[in-house]
């Protein structure tokens, strides 16, 4: 239902005076990191992006950047022209990140003011194949007078991954080799600078660490970030699934109003994870508005999402629905705030048509309804200091009884969860040495529901952090890039969460109804039997050409449990398992984010 819907009110609006679109950096590139430093070393934020509502559009990331490369004026508004001078960059940038800049200006150069910035191969391969330096195929041509401005430009995506664990204790039948293997091909366009396409495709097979493949098969019933897969043959076998997302993008006020449909995944936030919307889940149809006028950027999702369900034969699943809207300003040169709701509802055979509402107000909305959906009301906050620090957070909330809360009685309807982060560029004076830090924790019951279909969740994975709830975590990260083309990182994760155990809900299981808690009260942030991990990765990458990726790297993962879900390895005081993974990988990537499994 909500396809039809969304899909006429695309064509209808697509009919409108349409103006220029745009394609938008695909979530996990490096190019959001470099954004995120070059905004923060200039010591104010730019009124055209905004680093903490993922995807970013290609044209605004060009523009900001070729602001930066002109001595004498800053970003701001994205209409404006100016001049721009390339051989004087600002003067707190490093050599890396000039470098940098000039690597992300020219890989979305149909954007620059000339509308030429995409630097020719030296070489192109059979004079039709990377013409451009980044793309392996390119087609720019330009007639305004005949109105035929199209452009075309298609590339490789593949990803691939060789790797070999060690666990201890070592479970029978577990192969100490494991891969991933992934091909396809991704295309953007526009037609006449008036309508913009993207779509992405990938075949995929993924063999798991053991801890991953235990929790793939047992608790989610989901691969990772992926949709529908087919299962293994063995429970050591190979997974097997597509990936596809694409969308279709226009400007209603051009520069100011922008529409696009599709599907995709989405990212809010300026940490490591986010509590309000991540991309840890599947790809997901949607209809997304954004707006940015003066210092506001303010953005409305509807999604289609897919409710829990245990895989078994093929079969046409339920729908589920959710309606997003995030208000940021620019109150100050260094400070920015910002304002997030959520609703999840389902109904039978019917989209509720009042949640296509694009104001914030979906709460009363909510009430109106009969108040039987899923209401997430949430609050971020970023700012610069010292033009080389910027300090971050968010807050989530359910439920909230400020009687209960001072009563400190544990009720267990108080509901919510706080993030906390910062980053400090060129650390200690070592240019390109960045560091992070952050710390999430999550009240248990948060993100469920009192039924199982309007929890905050897709495809049987959490929307927010893949924890889920009642967990505390911290995160810390050094990278260093010394070189143009390679990057260093060292990252340590250690959190602890609670267990649902003897089908008992203590509230960490987000798909699990709130309305069968284990108690009402005495309830705490870590609530239940008691898991704790420690997780260390060194990782390195070497490009040897754009988006052409050398990935080295291993990973050291101790997970301990008082709920005895691992083999026993004392017997002295309380009952405890652990489980210790040491894998090491190499892989190639082209066109695509690197794998990541240290989610939990």
């Amino acid at each position: 239902m909500l396809k039809k819907a969304l899909s006429s009110a695309a064509v209808i609006l697509s009919i409108a005076n349409a103006h220029a679109q745009t394609t938008f950096l695909p979530l996990g590139s490096e190019d959001y990191r470099v954004l995120d430093r070059l905004e923060t070393l200039s010591g104010r934020l730019c009124d055209s992006i905004v680093s903490g509502d993922k995807p970013e559009s290609r044209r605004n990331a060009v523009h900001f950047l070729e602001y930066l490369k002109n001595k004498n004026t800053f970003c701001t508004d994205p209409s404006v022209v100016v001049t721009i001078d390339s051989s004087a960059p600002r003067a707190e940038y490093s050599k890396i990140d000039r470098y940098n800049l000039d690597q992300m200006i020219s890989e979305s150069g149909e954007w620059t003011l000339k509308g030429d910035g995409a630097i020719d191969s030296k070489k192109a391969w059979f004079k039709r194949f990377y013409q451009k330096q980044y793309n392996f195929f390119y087609i720019k041509t330009e007639d305004f007078v005949l109105d035929k401005d199209f452009f075309l430009v298609v590339n490789p995506v593949t990803n691939n991954i060789a790797s070999m664990q060690q666990n201890s204790p070592n479970p029978a039948g577990i192969n100490k080799t494991t891969f991933f293997s992934s091909r396809g091909a991704e295309v953007r366009l526009w037609i006449s600078k008036k309508v913009g396409f993207y779509s992405c495709f990938t075949d995929n097979q993924e063999q798991f660490p053991y801890f991953v493949n235990n929790s793939v098969s047992k608790k989610l019933q989901a691969v990772p970030g992926a949709d529908y897969f087919k299962n293994p043959t063995k429970p050591t076998g190979q997974y097997d699934y597509m990936q596809a997302s694409g969308y279709m993008n226009f400007d209603l006020v051009k520069d100011h109003l922008n529409i696009t449909f599709g599907s995709g995944k989405h990212f809010i936030g300026d940490g490591f994870t986010s509590l309000l919307l991540t991309d840890n889940s599947s790809n997901m149809p949607f209809l997304q508005m954004q707006m940015r006028i003066w210092k506001l950027n303010y953005e409305a999702l509807t999604l289609e999402l897919m409710p829990q369900y245990t895989k078994d034969k093929d079969q046409v699943l339920p729908k589920k629905y959710s309606s997003i809207h995030y208000l940021t300003i620019n109150a100050t040169r260094w400070l920015n705030i910002g304002l997030f709701e959520a609703e999840v509802f389902s109904r039978s055979n019917q989209f509720e048509l009042s949640y296509l509402n694009p104001f914030i107000v979906t709460t009363t909305i909510n009430r109106y309804n009969g108040a039987g959906d899923k209401s997430l009301l949430g609050f971020s906050g970023k700012a610069i200091i010292l033009k080389r620090m910027q300090l971050y957070g968010q807050f989530i909330l359910n439920e909230f009884r400020i009687g209960e809360l001072t009563s400190n009685k544990g009720w267990y309807g108080n509901k919510y969860g706080i993030q906390v982060g910062g980053k400090y560029f060129d650390a200690a004076g070592i240019r390109n040495l960045d560091l992070q830090a952050e710390v999430n924790a999550v009240r248990p019951y948060t993100y469920s529901s009192q039924d199982t279909f309007a929890n905050y969740t897709n495809y049987n994975q959490p929307m927010a952090d893949p924890l889920g709830a009642g967990f505390i975590k911290t995160i810390g990260e050094v990278r260093y890039q010394p070189m143009k083309n390679l990057y260093l990182t060292l990252r340590a994760t250690y959190y602890t969460q609670g267990a649902d155990t003897g089908n008992r809900n203590f509230g960490n299981n987000v798909f699990k109804n709130y309305t069968t808690a284990a108690s009402t009260y005495g309830v705490s942030m870590v609530n239940g039997p008691k898991n704790t991990c420690k997780i260390v990765n060194l990782n390195v990458s070497y490009q040897v050409r754009r988006n052409i990726f050398l990935d080295l790297g291993g990973t050291y993962r101790n997970y301990s449990s008082n709920a005895g879900i691992y083999p026993e390895y004392t017997t002295n005081g309380p009952v405890t398992s652990a489980l210790t993974t040491t894998y090491f990988y190499f892989g190639l990537r082209v066109n695509a984010a690197r794998r990541n499994y240290d989610l939990f």
